[in-house]
């Protein structure tokens, strides 16, 4: 176990441990502000917050409560471990601190013995596998907080969307990744979308894998080929003005290199629900800064994942802990141009996926970018602070506010000068009633704050056990090979066709042969002047001879 394990064993222990003790001696404490030691005494309603997150089973320690502009390190914010799959929401504006608080919920989750995936869009997140760096303001942080600080690094798989980047990398075939996600990263209508659908349902109905790109190609462009044209009909009467815009966004789609993210061998999403051998939770970190310039497929890929997750994984109910929990970074861009479809489907992963004992966690600028129907499957909030610069961001504010319960706080100021590593935390308690709205000054994470040298994290891949299974891409037969065979056979046979009905013609003239050519000779001897006029002098003198003969008229 990790050195930091003795402070999440602590809050573990449910009946008779010091933690539990702690958590109740705190309590008792607060309610008697005069034998509080390490800060200052708390008036009554900020003791009434303080009372709500004092939970008596394992929880992850997010940091200390502020209150009237101070920091009580007596008064503990805290997340219950089981309500984790209740989803959350980590919202703020950019550079307020909202990595580093994935990073600290990720560090204590996996020291709990809980598996986490995280998205590195930016490509600072690797530090999550080496020790952290002392230092001055590391110190200063968490004696604010109440927090025995140590430099922890924590067990990491690193993965590349197509191995484009530095990572194991990950794949997933088109037929998996299915018409509806497919839809949204080619950024098709709804019409279009429905087409693709029928063109799925049809290269099932054929027996035409569907493993990467070129094979959905292949199917597309024989369904407006000549040949293929007629099938368009037995799959709902396909257009094909509409199967040459998808065939076009194809196209285009591979021209970007996306070609390089579908096709096998496909990434086993179970794989990200292992523990390492000292029995912390495994953190698998997608490093997608290589693909920062295609956010739609970067943050479709990740919704692939979750449903590919949902479909895996039985009905658990509710758990002691979850068996997941799932960052997802730049959420807003999973959400943007998103069609009717792919809202439904993501609204009914995340409502049901937590009863299979895995917690997603979006994380974004503000809770608008989340849709309504999603937003209210959130649990946990840990909004850090806000702008109010321009009067979208004003509106976008209040907006926010009344997303929270009621509280004692001025959330609209608090939210405007909450500083960098400090947020706005409600979650939901051990009986699921959210808590107190709480302002919070986070604890600091135990591990690297910043990326790992690129030697180490290009070592880290490498030594994977799994970088001999998904590193070398594999091309089955599949649609584009069963297409281009057919096409080839049909080629084959017009040419011999083409060929016999050349030889039979050839054997028929040869069958006639000379006369057919003597012939035409004679015909055309016959009718010529020349023997017309011989003709006509011979039939004269052979009429006169044979008149003379009948009529008697020869002349001797």
């Amino acid at each position: 176990m990790s050195d930091s394990e003795p402070i999440a064993g602590e809050q573990a222990n449910a009946a008779d441990t010091s933690g539990v003790a702690q958590g109740v001696s705190l309590t008792q404490e607060q309610a008697h502000p005069e034998t509080v030691t390490g800060g200052p005494a708390l008036p009554a309603e900020a003791l009434e917050i303080a009372a709500g997150y004092a939970f008596s089973g394992p929880a992850l320690e997010l940091g200390a409560l502020l209150w009237d502009g101070q920091c009580h390190p007596d008064a503990q914010i805290r997340i219950p471990l089981p309500m984790l799959n209740r989803h959350g929401l980590v919202a703020g504006a950019t550079g307020t601190g909202k990595t580093k608080t994935l990073q600290l919920i990720a560090e204590q989750l996996a020291a709990q013995g809980v598996p986490v995936f995280l998205a590195d869009v930016k490509g600072d997140v690797s530090g999550i596998s080496a020790p952290g760096a002392d230092g001055e303001k590391v110190r200063e942080r968490a004696g604010q907080v109440g927090q025995e600080w140590r430099p922890t690094g924590f067990p990491c798989e690193f993965y590349a969307l197509g191995g484009l980047g530095t990572g194991i990398p990950l794949r997933a075939t088109v037929t998996s990744f299915g018409p509806v996600l497919l839809s949204k990263v080619l950024q098709l209508n709804q019409t279009q979308e429905q087409s693709l659908g029928l063109i799925f349902h049809y290269a099932d109905q054929k027996g035409l894998e569907l493993f990467d790109l070129k094979d959905l190609r292949a199917v597309v462009t024989f369904l407006t080929s000549d040949e293929g044209k007629p099938e368009l009909k037995t799959i709902g009467g396909l257009s094909s003005v509409t199967a040459g815009v998808i065939l076009r966004a194809l196209t285009a789609f591979e021209a970007q290199g996306a070609g390089d993210f579908f096709g096998e061998p496909e990434f086993d999403t179970s794989e990200l629900l292992r523990t390492a051998s000292d029995g912390r939770g495994l953190i698998s970190v997608l490093e997608l800064p290589a693909v920062q310039d295609k956010p739609q497929l970067f943050s479709t890929f990740l919704m692939w994942l979750l449903a590919d997750l949902f479909q895996r994984l039985p009905e658990v109910g509710d758990v002691e802990k979850p068996k997941l929990v799932f960052f997802f970074d730049e959420a807003h861009l999973l959400f943007n141009g998103a069609s009717k479809a792919f809202l439904e489907a993501i609204t009914q992963t995340v409502r049901l996926i937590r009863s299979k004992g895995v917690g997603i966690f979006f994380v974004t600028q503000t809770p608008k970018d989340v849709p309504a129907d999603v937003l209210g499957q959130l649990g946990n909030r840990v909004q850090h602070a806000l702008r109010a610069f321009t009067p979208d961001d004003q509106k976008a504010l209040k907006a926010t506010v009344k997303t929270f319960p009621h509280s004692g706080y001025d959330l609209e100021e608090t939210l405007t000068s909450l500083g960098t590593g400090e947020a706005v935390i409600t979650v939901l308690s051990e009986k699921g009633a959210p808590t107190p709205v709480a302002a919070t000054r986070l604890r600091a994470p135990e591990s690297l704050m910043g990326p790992v040298e690129a030697g180490a994290l290009d070592a880290a891949v490498k030594g994977s056990l799994l970088y001999s299974r998904y590193a070398d891409a594999v091309d089955r037969e599949s649609a584009y090979e069963k297409l281009t065979a057919r096409e080839a056979e049909s080629a084959e046979r017009e040419r011999a066709e083409a060929e016999a009905a050349a030889a039979a013609k050839a054997e028929k003239a040869a069958s006639r042969g000379k006369p057919a050519q003597d012939a035409s000779v004679v015909d055309q001897v016959v009718g010529s002047g020349i023997f017309k006029s011989l003709a006509r002098s011979m039939g004269t003198q052979l009429g006169r001879e044979i008149s003379r003969s009948i009529f008697g008229t020869r002349r001797r």
